[in-house]
């Protein structure tokens, strides 16, 4: 049976650079009028695929604070009712359409925030998103990533939102206000970070009660005596439906990872489109090729680390690995 098929396009860049962003860096231009019709049309003759079902923003549109991808314009109410984006304009929109949460990503107080984003002012912006969320009785939710360099200030950020009286605030209208913590996958851009992921005895008491599944987490370390015998694969694997994010310049991938070479599906405007629709529909891409013939325990025998504290979830752990094996280049795709 064909798969409902979502395309998430690069139409206008990114104002930030964020340094735990998953899909990676990539040049900021805007694409052309048009090049989304383009892009839809070349998927619409193929019935292996099923007609798109929509397009969405693959980085946020400028003015924009927060996390996911979503287009008002192109998807309508559907694609915001998971709350993971805010555009200031939108606001009383999201409400008519019941978004009840907006998440919104910290990295501390304001120098660490701004910096982690790339942006100044990005702290403020926040904090002006939050007023104006409760303004409008929709409950901000504040997303926190952690490592070693502001797990101090976290804990700053945890009474900020109390001396804010966030969770009083949001009650009184019947919603819930949310704190949460946690370390990041560790691809993308993020994978830089390797170097100053928090350890496992270093997470501040005051933040467990907000961590993410922390009684899930193990140290690098504890995994790799895990893993080493492990006869699994890492695996990705489009099951419901297809979701392709296409760079702006056409490059096309799966939302598996990030958005580097080796997880290149092709380019609209290079490949030849019954090419590129059979990658698609085949999962044929190097990086799986490769995930396909390597088994967990490999991986942990040979990339990690065994003196390692750093925390992962298993999840992120297995990923890093195969990514660090993604980039040895003496390992053929």
């Amino acid at each position: 049976m064909p798969k409902p098929l979502d395309l998430v396009l690069d139409l206008y860049g990114c104002p930030n650079r964020c340094l735990h962003c998953w899909i990676g860096h990539m040049p900021n231009r805007r694409m052309r009028d048009g090049d989304d019709r383009f892009i839809v049309d070349f998927f619409r003759p193929y019935r292996l695929l099923q007609l798109v079902t929509g397009a969405g923003l693959l980085r946020r549109l400028p003015g924009t604070v927060g996390e996911g991808l979503a287009s008002v314009g192109q998807r309508g109410p559907e694609a915001v009712r998971t709350g993971e984006f805010l555009a200031y304009p939108y606001v009383p929109f999201l409400r008519e359409v019941g978004v009840r949460g907006v998440q919104l990503t910290f990295f501390g107080l304001e120098t660490l925030t701004d910096r982690y984003v790339g942006r100044k002012g990005t702290f403020r912006e926040l904090l002006q998103a939050t007023e104006l969320l409760l303004a409008h009785r929709i409950a901000p939710r504040w997303q926190a990533f952690i490592n070693e360099e502001n797990k101090d200030e976290l804990v700053e950020l945890l009474r900020l939102s109390e001396t804010l009286q966030l969770r009083e605030r949001c009650e009184a209208f019947g919603e819930e206000f949310r704190f949460f913590v946690h370390e990041g996958s560790c691809d993308g851009e993020n994978r830089k970070l390797y170097g100053i992921r928090i350890c496992k005895g270093d997470v501040p008491a005051e933040l467990k009660p907000y961590y993410l599944d922390f009684d899930r987490l193990a140290s690098e370390r504890e995994w790799v005596e895990r893993l080493w015998d492990d006869f699994s694969h890492v695996t990705f694997h489009n099951v419901d439906r297809i979701v392709l994010q296409i760079s702006n310049r056409f490059d096309v991938y799966f939302n598996f990872f990030e958005m580097s070479e080796r997880w290149k599906i092709g380019n609209l405007k290079t490949d030849a489109p019954d090419e590129l629709v059979r990658r698609v529909a085949e999962e044929d891409v190097p990086a799986l090729c490769v995930a396909r013939n390597r088994t967990v325990g490999e991986l942990a025998g040979q990339y990690g680390d065994p003196h390692s504290e750093r925390l992962f979830a298993r999840g992120d752990y297995e990923e890093y690995l195969l990514n660090l094996c993604l980039y040895d280049q003496s390992i053929p795709v």
